[in-house]
């Protein structure tokens, strides 16, 4: 009998920032609206299935739209109701995504604006495609 094998690679079309910070969601949300002239809104929590998980477990999520280039931006926190978003990732606090077009030269000058932010201890491009729980991300 022959076999099929399918194979599929994940599109993972953003780009994603590790934030460090000892700052509530609200408040970080706060400073960076204010450093760099963003508009985070607070949306209905991220819901996911985590597995091996006991069930639901609930992530604090903010959202921005940028009207000029449709730039989409989300602030995830890492840390939710029944465990870690990332779970390799967990000395970091949240995660800056960013959905749709952003050059390279406008990711590092954000990178290095949110490290301006006295409150955030550290901000850190990561490569979504060498991160194990990777799928957390697809929303």
């Amino acid at each position: 009998m022959n076999k099929k094998v399918l194979k599929f690679e994940i599109d993972l079309d953003f780009e994603l920032i590790a934030i460090t910070s000892s700052l509530k969601d609200y408040r970080l949300c706060f400073l960076i609206n204010r450093a760099l002239n963003f508009d985070f809104a607070k949306t209905d929590d991220l819901q996911l299935d985590l597995l091996p998980g006991p069930g639901k477990a609930f992530f604090s999520f903010y959202k921005y739209n940028q009207r000029d280039n449709g730039a989409e931006f989300f602030l995830i926190s890492n840390k939710g109701t029944e465990g870690y978003l990332i779970p390799e990732m967990n000395k970091t606090d949240y995660l800056l995504m960013i959905k749709n077009y952003i050059d390279e030269n406008e990711l590092e000058e954000l990178v290095t604006g949110l490290n301006r932010v006295p409150e955030i201890v550290a901000a850190v491009k990561v490569d979504p495609k060498k991160i194990k729980s990777r799928e957390n991300l697809l929303f």
